[in-house]
């Protein structure tokens, strides 16, 4: 019996104390800015127009282990975009672009960076995709 509880009392503490460890996603003070910029492209290869990507989705990957997205936005008229409430960790962003060489049609343009410190912002800067 003795032996049973002292079992059960360390599962318990381990579990508790392997919950507690924060992760990568929502729950922190940190927030992840950029904005999405659309080149036009000509046939000859050529840009031809520049613009802020409104309306564009935006989506976010929290950590390493998968690639499938747990996080989207839309950004606003000139382009921006925001996550917030983020723990530190490593993260992806990603969007698509128009890529006539792939089956798709799209490219995919990303970044992957850390946030480090609590209540950091991580301002990506100026994420240049290809408008055909």
């Amino acid at each position: 019996m003795k032996n049973g509880l002292l079992l059960f009392l360390s599962i318990l503490v381990l579990s508790i104390s392997n919950s507690c460890k924060k992760v990568e996603g929502t729950g922190g003070g940190a927030t992840i800015t950029g904005f999405i910029n659309e080149q036009k492209y000509n046939a000859l290869g050529n840009i031809i127009a520049e613009y802020p990507a409104a309306d564009k989705n935006v989506y976010l990957i929290y950590g390493t282990s998968d690639q499938f997205y747990d996080d989207n936005v839309k950004t606003s008229y000139d382009g921006s975009f925001v996550f917030k409430y983020l723990q530190k960790g490593t993260y992806t962003v990603f969007v698509y672009e128009d890529d006539a060489n792939q089956p798709s049609g799209k490219n995919v343009v990303k970044q992957t960076f850390e946030i480090t410190e609590k209540g950091q912002v991580k301002d990506l800067g100026i994420i240049n995709t290809r408008k055909i």
